[in-house]
């Protein structure tokens, strides 16, 4: 009788602990099963975006734009699950949206959008702009190549402006996971797009020097 009063008296104590783990435990399963759910999707998103990036380097600008409003409505899609600190799970994936539309805007000498027209978090579209810039250098190489050294000085001044206007919030590095890695590595890209551009000059100088002497 004294070990059942024992237990009765401790199932008493414990009787809101109970309840309340059982509450909690529902809703960490709840929220497990949603961040699942966000992660899977997240990475639909990423191919599509990244999808969108190759064929705008292709010069398929249409079905560029195509694939970057699917992975805008699905943003907007998810973005209504994203309770109870699961946003940060979307933040991958809205930086590539961003980063892909960022892109197309440059290439068609558009204004890059806001965050508010673009509706992803400040994170997000920090470190989406500074994945840009490696995309410019690509672009500017490409420009290169086919020898439109003109617009291939436009890209390229795009890209240090975008940078400039970025550098100073490296102060909030701590505050935005990968952003000091991000300005570090667009600062070296940036050096070599210049190297590359300076290299054009000098030989489009030289052979147009060379035809001259030719033609005199």
């Amino acid at each position: 009788m004294e070990r059942t009063l024992l237990l009765n008296t401790i199932y008493a104590i414990l009787k809101n602990v109970n309840t309340s783990l059982k509450t909690i435990t529902k809703s960490l399963s709840d929220l497990q099963k949603t961040r699942e759910y966000i992660i899977k999707n997240m990475r639909e998103i990423i191919i599509i975006c990244s999808n969108a990036i190759t064929l705008a380097h292709d010069k398929k600008l249409k079905l560029a734009k195509r694939k970057v409003e699917i992975a805008k409505k699905l943003l907007i899609k998810y973005r209504s699950k994203t309770k109870n600190g699961l946003s940060r799970y979307m933040i991958t994936a809205e930086q590539e949206f961003v980063e892909a539309d960022s892109l197309l805007s440059i290439i068609e000498g558009k204004e890059i959008k806001s965050h508010e027209q673009l509706n992803v978090y400040h994170d997000s579209y920090i470190l989406g702009l500074l994945d840009c810039i490696g995309e410019l250098k690509r672009f500017t190489y490409d420009k290169i190549r086919s020898g439109d050294s003109v617009e291939a000085m436009k890209i390229f001044n795009i890209m240090e402006e975008l940078y400039s206007a970025l550098y100073p919030l490296t102060i909030y590095d701590k505050i935005i996971k990968e952003m000091r890695r991000k300005m570090d590595v667009d600062r070296i890209l940036i050096e070599d797009a210049r190297s590359a551009i300076t290299e054009e000059i000098r030989r489009s100088e030289l052979i147009k020097s060379i035809i001259e002497i030719k033609s005199d």
